[in-house]
């Protein structure tokens, strides 16, 4: 695939990247070639108290979930105790847990571990206020029932109830493609993703993109430079 525009594109980039070679020949549409400076603009951000903080005990904790040996280095934790570590090495005492409905069983789980593991917790649901979709101007063809009830998600409330919390740091667990959006946008604790929403594929999204061989060769839609 040719790149007929100089947008960043690191996926495309056919070398050894620069994160393990810093003086190799870069593509002419590498960060390093169209924004030089950026660095300078970013200096000053990482430098804020706040920021530098997390960074750091975000990078700490990448490389605390590696066993790291002689022989080379395994994953040791999965992404739910990595989110508690990170949480307990910042000093946060409160999480917010903001689900979908459909994964209530996976929200009291993760909400027992994380009270065994000494956090407060608030937890609150996609369709919390039960808010009709026609205050949003949903018609009833646009429900998934038809003439029936339907509470829209929420994910503004979400986000508001648990500013009001004064929650640490939040986890997000199955919010819709683009409710999640809005959620993040009025969220004002520090927020991570546990599981993202794939109804298809058991909330793995990935897994689509590992069929690029099979489901979307047959498609006829892989893409040529894979």
């Amino acid at each position: 695939m040719k790149n007929k525009t100089r947008n960043i594109s690191c996926a495309l980039c056919p070398d050894t990247p620069c994160y393990k070679q810093p003086d190799r020949r870069r593509p002419n549409f590498c960060q390093a070639l169209t924004m030089p400076d950026l660095w300078e603009e970013l200096e000053p951000l990482y430098a804020q108290k706040e920021n530098r903080m997390f960074a750091q005990a975000a990078s700490v904790q990448e490389k605390e979930g590696y066993d790291i040996s002689e022989s080379g280095r395994r994953p040791k934790k999965p992404r739910v105790e990595e989110i508690f570590d990170l949480a307990k090495r910042l000093g946060f005492k409160k999480l917010g847990v903001a689900f979908c409905v459909g994964l209530k069983k996976e929200a009291r789980i993760l909400a027992d571990l994380a009270e065994r593991r000494g956090f407060d917790v608030a937890s609150v649901c996609c369709k919390v206020c039960s808010i009709p979709k026609e205050n949003l101007g949903i018609s009833s063809h646009d429900k998934i029932e038809p003439n029936s009830y339907e509470a829209m998600c929420n994910p503004i409330g979400q986000a508001i109830i648990l500013n009001k919390e004064k929650t640490d740091m939040n986890v997000v667990l199955g919010l819709c493609v683009g409710h999640d959006s809005l959620f993040f946008k009025y969220a004002q604790a520090w927020t991570t993703v546990l599981a993202t929403k794939d109804r298809l594929l058991g909330h793995n999204a990935l897994a689509a993109l590992y069929t690029i061989e099979s489901y979307y060769k047959a498609l006829g839609s892989m893409p040529d430079n894979i």
